[in-house]
């Protein structure tokens, strides 16, 4: 489809909004170090996983509520209240260091984490919808993904050397910063709110209310199968693997590597991610059976990778997670594609949800299983759901 040249600089504004709003987003100091800012405070391996637990609990409660609060009032708004509360986090952190003040801040990151869900994906494909460029979405949310690593690359980066400075409160300090820049950021963002496709009265208001939200997103979830099975596939295809993402670093211990290497091959891991997002406009050329080859790749490559048990099976590594993040971008690209109601970011934030919950059962699971069998067999079992994911697709069910 072309962009009408009037509308090319709105696109173009709307991408770097968006890149710079993913990239200040991830770009957290804290990130590399707040594990050890709990361990130098005094919390137990026990406490620091309860923080985790909160954390995840407060994206899963919160998750579709902020979806409909972003489709009933404003998604922009959303956008700028998500990093605004994570700096408070942040602040509280190294200000208040104690078990009260890093729970209070999970709770306040979940909160801005699902704020921002649901509510960006909505928000640039509603925009690109009205500028006659939906055909882009892809190009933009695959670079956006790349921002987003990029970011947090930049973070452990900067990191060592701002500790070394000053400490956790100059790194707090830091990140509270790129918050404030990120929400700063996000008030960029044009917005041009649609009136509901089919709308619930709400006590004769023009604009849908939060409960007409909810039940317009819950109504399109239940009455189309193709949206349904696309909610489906973005938690299928993105919770194991984004799951896995969290326990590289012991599966790279257990190559035998050196402390001062695993930090590389974990460079070598975000490497794949970034080239993974960039693929995105190839990637949509995929056909359905060429979809599922790609989850049967990326699932094969994991667990030859770590299976080998040593550094070079991070090539291996890389390339997978590359195409999991290929295969992550296409699936939120067609539930988008999918949602013709104007309830975009409560369905999308019920995709998130569903996601978040496959992801707190994945470590369950994870847990049991690299108890059992080590983190290389573990690796290896846990993507075997894929080839399912896979036969779903090739059957023409999804």
């Amino acid at each position: 489809m072309l962009v009408a040249p009037a509308r090319v600089p709105a696109t173009r504004r709307l991408a770097a909004t968006l890149y710079g709003y993913a990239f200040l987003t991830d770009l957290v100091l804290l990130y590399p170090l707040y594990v050890l800012l709990f361990a130098d405070t005094g919390l137990s391996v026990g406490q620091i996983s309860s923080l985790f637990v909160l954390w995840a609990a407060a994206g899963i409660v919160l998750e579709v509520p902020s979806g409909v609060w972003a489709d009933a009032v404003s998604r922009r708004l959303l956008l700028c209240l998500a990093p605004l509360l994570a700096a408070a986090g942040f602040a509280l952190w190294v200000l208040l260091p104690s078990y009260p003040a890093f729970a209070v801040g999970f709770l306040l990151w979940g909160a801005g984490g699902a704020l921002r869900s649901g509510a960006l994906e909505a928000l640039v494909f509603t925009e690109l919808e009205r500028l006659g460029a939906a055909d882009r979405y892809a190009r933009l949310i695959g670079r956006t993904r790349t921002a987003e690593v990029l970011g947090a690359v930049g973070s452990g980066v900067l990191a060592g050397p701002v500790f070394a400075l000053g400490g956790y409160l100059a790194v707090g300090a830091a990140s509270v910063a790129t918050c404030l820049l990120a929400a700063a950021v996000a008030a960029r963002f044009p917005e041009h709110r649609q009136p509901p496709a089919a709308p619930v009265p709400s006590g004769g208001d023009d604009e849908p209310g939060w409960l007409d939200s909810l039940r317009l997103g819950l109504r399109e979830v239940r009455a189309d199968r193709r949206v349904r099975a696309a909610v489906l596939l973005v938690a299928a295809v993105t919770a194991i693997w984004g799951g896995l993402d969290e326990y590289t670093g012991l599966l790279a211990a257990d190559t035998g590597m050196a402390e001062v290497g695993v930090p590389l091959l974990l460079l070598l891991v975000w490497a794949g991610m970034t080239v993974g997002g960039l693929l995105a406009p190839l990637g949509e050329r995929l056909s359905h059976s060429g979809y599922a080859g790609l989850l049967v790749f990326a699932a094969a490559a994991t667990a030859a990778g770590a299976l080998l048990r040593h550094p070079a099976g991070f090539v291996l590594l890389a390339a997978a997670f590359a195409a999991f993040q290929l295969a992550t971008v296409l699936a939120d690209v067609r539930l988008q594609a999918q949602i013709t109601g104007s309830a975009r970011a409560t369905v999308t934030s019920l995709a998130g949800m569903a996601t978040d919950l496959t992801i707190v059962a994945f470590y369950a699971g994870y847990g049991l299983l690299a108890g059992a069998m080590g983190n290389p067999a573990a690796f290896a079992v846990a993507v075997l759901p894929y080839l399912l994911v896979a036969l779903w697709l090739l059957t023409g069910r999804a």
